[in-house]
Formats: C-alpha cells, structure tokens, sequence
C-alpha cells in the first residue's frame, strides 16, 4: 500500500498523572508516534490550586483543562512527528480512568471554572481514587440490601466509593449548591467525548461499572435513590441521561472548532469513550473467555470475559457486552501497587542507596528490582498487606491500609521492596481465587500496562504465586492502541476501518515474545506464604479486628482538632 493509502486512526490514554496519545497504523497495529502530556495539576490531594486551603483526608481530585491541554499537545505533536495528513486519520478513540466524574452546566462547562464555585473541592473533577465518599457508599450498600436490591450481586454485594453515585450523593450532602448548579453529574470519560463533538454521549462501559446500570434494567428504580436521599430521586433524569451508547459506536464526529486545534479533519470519527483498563483487552488479544488481562500500573485492574453472569465476592462488577459484545465481561482490582512502590522509593529508601543508584545511573527502582532478585521467596522473613490505598477486591473497604509484618533490626531496604511486591501478587491471587471459586476458569494472564515493561522481577513473582503462565501485550501504550483499535470500528469500513473490534484486534493487536512461567520450587514457598496473607487478610479485613479503621478515625479527629 503507498504511503499515501494508508489509513490511522488515533487512541488517548488519559491517565491518573498523564495523557498520551498515539498514531496508529489501521492495517498493521503499529504505532507510528507518541506523545504524552504531564498534567500540570496532577492528583490535587493536598490543597486547591490558588487557595492554600488544606483538602480533607483521602480527598483525590483533578483539574479538567488538564484533559482538554491533552488533546491540544498530543494530538498535534503525533501529526508532526510522522508526517500524516489529517485525511488519513479516519478516527479517534479515548479511554479514561473511572469512576473520575465532575458536575457541569448544561453547556458542558466544569463548575470548578467558574470564579463562584471553584473555591469548593466539590465543583472539580472526582477522581477514580478520591476515597471520601466511603460513608455515602456505606449508607448506600446499607439500604440497597435492606431494599433487596437484585443489582449488588452484579457488583460482588458492595458499591465501592470510588463509584458514581457515592461520589454524586457526596456532593449532594456536603455542598448542595453544587449539586443544584450542576445541570449534568458526568464520566470525565464522556465529558471529553462532548468536548471533541459537542454532543453529550454516555458510554455503555463506565455507565455499566461505575453507575449501576444494565443493557436489561437501565439504572436503579427512581424509588432507590428516593431512599438514599429524596433530593436524589431523580438524578438520572435530572443529572445523567438514559441514554447509553455501546463500545465501538460512532459518538459523532470532530466538530471544526476542535478540528482546528488538533490539526485534524472536521467531522473525523470519535468513538464512545471507554475505561483504560477495558479497552485493554482486545489490544492485549484477548477476544476469548477465561483470560484475566491485568492493566498493571499505579493500581492494576483485572478484566475477564465469561459467557454467563455470575457473582464473584468483590468484584467490581459484570456487565452484558461491556468490554467486547456477545460476552459477560467482569472487572476486579487492586486500589494500588505501582503507588506502593512508588511511596516506598520516596519515603522509605536511605541515602546510600539514593547514591549508589545516582553513581550506576540507574533509578531506586531497578537497584532495589535487582537487589531483591538475589533473595529467596520467605529469606526476608516479611510478609505485607498490600492496601496502601484500601482494597477494592474482594473487600471493597477504602478504609483498610497497608501492613509490613515480621521487621528486625537487620530488615534490608530490598527485603521490603520484596515483601511489597509478593504481597501485590498475593492480592491478584485472592482475586482469581475468588472467580475460580464460582465457576470462572482462569486458564491463563496476560499483562499490560508501565509494570510490565520495568520490572521483570515483579512479573516472574506474580506468576510463581498465581501458578500460571503470564504474557505480555505488545505495546507499551496498551489502552491507547485499545482506543485506537475502537476509533476504527467507530470509522468502519467504509472508511478503511472495521466492522468489528474483534477484526480490529486480528489486524492491530500483539503479544511480545517473552512469557512468564511460574517456576515450582518458588512456588511451594509461595503457596506456604500465601496461606499466611489470606489469614492476616480476613483476621483485619473481615471484622475480627477493625484496628485499621479505627486508627484512620482517630488521624482525621486529630487532624480536625
């Protein structure tokens, strides 16, 4: 094919630090340029940007024109690194962080732009790990069960607080002003959808996992939310929409205002938006049952597809055709572990090792990778609870935290970056022996995501703990290339896309080489190791001992004064 003929289309990527982008070839999958946004304000976890005011514990927000400078740097940064012409771009595809929401005016505009409301934390964007709203979710897993609501067994029996309707009830309850100026309660996903077309379009994937809604029954009975709160009655209709598109439609085209900024065609395909993790796995191959894909990053989300509905503890949920069609597709997750690792390295490593790294010129990270990769599985003596960030499965508690059990005197740095990682994989362990356990087969792991491209170490200990062989997607940029691969069925074949993402993964879609396989000596360790974690997670996670969350109690008393 000429050079000339070839056709793209675009994915982006918006993380919880960064936006990226790629170019991506429709008939081969091959990413023909990059490029990544840093967002300016980031996680806004301490204070308001221009207030000084401090934010209140496990408060996690971001700022929306982070979202919108995303598309104005990538996207015109890839067109002029390759050298494509806006007319062979026939798509564009976007996946985004979830539950991440935000309220705005009928137009679209985020209430945190307007002078009169951004002084309030609750007119900005809720990002996925904002944790606050654990009470409302309390409260509403209460009376959801006292009300026999069919609707938790999709959701493993608990709606987590990262979810919509904890985080809308939230603002409802601590800033009601907000709620009564916001025509719309949004996913950040479908709000940059609006931006690229001008049209509000909720998708099926965020709607289905983070809002309570089904293909079959739509959203929770009017009566529900009237019990939650009265003045919540009619948010569906009043705040969202009942409107939901599937994944791989055409939510509309580039409109010319956007076209203009972007450096692309008005009218240009734009999928509906997606979650990143979800979006991952047709770009990781996956178009089959009983593959868990894990999008490993700052936290690591674990999708399966299933041909029936089951309900597996602590699942995030199982949603009819919400990653491919035709199939159950059910989520679970971990609240973090790129994040633990991450605080570790910034809080817990000494000077010395911060020289030595500095002298290799390596970073802490691969020091401490390949200093704990000279120790044997139970030679530290440590064992770790991996709830940094509390646990979203199978416990689905934001109240829970991290534990390091078994330190001495002579406890090394790399001996802790072990336990950290051994205790993240024991925690996908628990996840797969949770689906196991109600009849869904997990034959095999496939992996994406920044974890598996850095630390081999990390990968070789999940598949000795898990017994199974893991592979790793091809490209580093798994969700954009997902989003990109949606973008083409959004584009269709009449314009040099597909029809189905399931051709789209047969043309755009790879694996690297590299396979990990669990090794049998470590794995008896392991699984010796494993029963001692499962024990600790049911003695602080289960209720004989709420140490945790009395201690979190205690830290925001004091904090308040």
């Amino acid at each position: 094919m000429a050079q000339s003929d070839k056709r793209y289309t675009i994915g982006i990527d918006f993380g919880t630090l960064s936006g990226r982008a790629v170019l991506v070839d429709v008939a081969t999958g091959e990413e023909v340029a990059t490029a990544v946004y840093e967002y300016a304000n980031g996680v806004i976890d301490r204070e308001l940007p221009g207030t000084g005011e401090p934010l209140p514990p496990d408060t996690a927000l971001q700022d929306p024109a982070d979202y919108l400078r995303t598309f104005e740097v990538t996207i015109p940064q890839v067109m002029r690194e390759s050298g494509v012409r806006p007319e062979q771009v026939i798509g564009i595809g976007i996946d985004f962080t979830a539950c991440t929401m935000l309220p705005t005016k009928a137009d679209g505009t985020p209430l945190c732009f307007l002078d009169e409301y951004r002084s309030n934390l609750h007119s900005w964007v809720k990002l996925w790990k904002h944790h606050s709203a654990q009470p409302y979710a309390n409260r509403l897993n209460e009376i959801a069960r006292e009300r026999g609501e069919n609707f938790l067994g999709r959701y493993g029996g608990k709606i987590s607080s990262e979810w919509f309707f904890p985080k809308a009830w939230q603002i409802l309850d601590e800033a009601p002003e907000i709620y009564a100026a916001a025509d719309r309660l949004i996913e950040a996903a479908d709000w940059v959808i609006w931006q690229l077309t001008g049209v509000e379009t909720r998708n099926a994937c965020t709607a289905g996992y983070k809002a309570i809604w089904s293909k079959r029954e739509g959203f929770p009975a009017r009566e529900f939310f009237a019990a939650l709160d009265p003045r919540l009655a009619d948010i569906v209709d009043e705040k969202m929409s009942r409107t939901i598109l599937p994944q791989g439609a055409r939510a509309g085209g580039l409109t010319p205002q956007m076209a203009e900024k972007l450096g692309l065609e008005p009218g240009t395909a734009v999928a509906v938006a997606n979650v990143d993790a979800h979006v991952a796995v047709p770009a990781a191959t996956v178009v089959t049952p009983n593959k868990m894909v894990m999008v490993m990053g700052t936290s690591i989300c674990h999708l399966v597809l299933g041909e029936e509905q089951l309900e597996v503890e602590g699942m995030c949920g199982v949603v009819e055709d919400g990653i491919l069609p035709g199939f159950y597709g059910y989520e679970a997750g971990q609240s973090a572990v790129g994040d633990i690792f991450g605080w570790y390295v910034d809080q817990g490593v000494p000077a010395r090792y911060v020289d030595e790294a500095r002298k290799r010129g390596i970073n802490l990270h691969q020091l401490l990778e390949e200093k704990a990769s000279k120790l044997a599985p139970g030679e530290s003596g440590l064992l770790a609870i991996d709830w940094w960030n509390g646990n979203r499965s199978v416990l689905v508690d934001a109240d829970l935290t991290g534990v390091i059990l078994g330190m001495t005197l002579a406890t090394t740095p790399e001996e802790i970056y072990r336990a950290l990682i051994e205790a993240t994989a024991f925690g996908t362990r628990v996840i797969i022996d949770a689906f196991e356990s109600k009849g869904l087969a997990i034959e095999e792991l496939y992996a994406c995501g920044g974890l598996p491209e850095r630390n081999q170490l990390l990968m070789q200990i999940y598949a000795d703990v898990t017994g199974r062989n893991i592979k790793v997607a091809r490209s580093s940029q798994t969700p954009a290339l997902g989003s990109a691969m949606f973008g083409a069925v959004a584009a269709g074949p009449e314009a040099g896309g597909y029809a189905t993402i399931t051709e789209a993964a047969a043309r755009m879609a790879g694996l690297k080489d590299v396979v990990y396989r669990p090794d049998p000596d470590r794995a008896v360790i392991y699984e010796e190791l494993y029963r001692e974690y499962v024990q600790l997670h049911d003695y602080f996670g289960r209720g004989p001992n709420d140490v945790m969350k009395r201690l979190k109690a205690l830290r925001a008393r004091v904090r308040q004064g």
